[in-house]
């Protein structure tokens, strides 16, 4: 159904470029950095997900920025004189990226004050976030108004979960996650953390176990924990340049969760991959409602 409005999201998302195409979905592309050249993340179009994380495994520190202004701007003015625009955002608590487009918003709309120019913020980022844009998505498909996939997105937004383990504990040390002390004896005695998304819209470390078999069966179980109606959703599975034990991973959720319609496995973008490192696994679902508090 022709709608008279723009969806737009963020490459924070982490949605993948063939799904925004086919679905029509516009996305804000986010910046970031590696060997001193910058980029913008395109959800897989042009970025090659394994050099990129090859690059870290090889020493590069990879940076993420704020999106200005300017570039809200640029990319909103020429939508907004014709249409008014819902933009689905990732969580306002992991950078200052979305004060900027608030920013723009004020802006636009002096300019334009006949406009409507709607910022949701999903406290989410990533897989779980992507899970979310795609089911508020389908409500604009199916005619819903921007203030109905607003509401919704703000009722059903701590229902969109993820568990996760890294590699290695030096990314999570690099940006402020863990100490340097923990980060080094945790490395030295094979600890791995397992971390969530919590309900202030950050990621959270709940928890830790000795060994990476063990940490997978940890984030798996709590999904089989925490997941709802599974014959009716997708689960995303991100893997930062490990995707056989991806895949792995796939076969143990669909022997334990049979009725699931499917399990989709997919890399972890440059933006968030440059704060969790090479090695990462996260499973995203829709779920329980989360509870976890940083």
């Amino acid at each position: 159904m022709p709608q008279n409005y723009v969806f737009m999201t963020d490459s924070d998302s982490d949605l993948p470029y063939d799904i925004a195409d086919a679905r029509g979905i516009q996305v804000v592309r986010m910046p970031y950095a590696i060997d001193g050249k910058e980029y913008m993340d395109d959800n897989g179009r042009t970025n090659d997900p394994h050099a990129f994380f090859q690059k870290m495994r090889d020493g590069a520190t990879p940076n993420t920025s704020l999106l200005p202004t300017e570039a809200y701007l640029e990319i909103w003015e020429p939508i907004l004189k014709e249409k008014d625009i819902l933009f689905i955002a990732f969580s306002s608590k992991m950078s200052a990226t979305l004060k900027n487009a608030h920013e723009a918003r004020e802006i636009l709309l002096k300019k334009y004050p006949e406009r409507k120019l709607l910022i949701v913020d999903t406290m989410l980022i990533s897989g779980p976030m992507s899970l979310l844009v795609l089911r508020a998505h389908d409500l604009y498909q199916q005619g819903a108004s921007m203030e109905e996939i607003e509401q919704y997105v703000l009722d059903r937004r701590f229902h969109f979960l993820t568990w996760l383990t890294v590699d290695d504990l030096k990314y999570l040390k690099r940006g402020g996650r863990i100490s340097p002390t923990k980060a080094f004896f945790g490395s030295m005695l094979d600890i791995k953390p397992i971390v969530s998304m919590g309900k202030n819209g950050l990621m959270v470390n709940v928890g830790q176990v000795k060994g990476r078999k063990k940490a997978l069966r940890t984030i798996i179980d709590n999904v089989i924990e925490n997941i709802e109606a599974p014959e009716n959703q997708e689960i995303v599975i991100l893997q930062a340049d490990v995707e056989e034990e991806a895949n792995r991973v796939r076969e143990v959720l669909m022997q334990h969760l049979p009725s699931l319609k499917s399990v989709r496995v997919q890399a972890i973008g440059p933006v968030i991959g440059a704060h969790c490192g090479p090695g990462t696994i996260a499973i995203c679902f829709e779920g329980k409602e989360n509870t976890i508090e940083a």
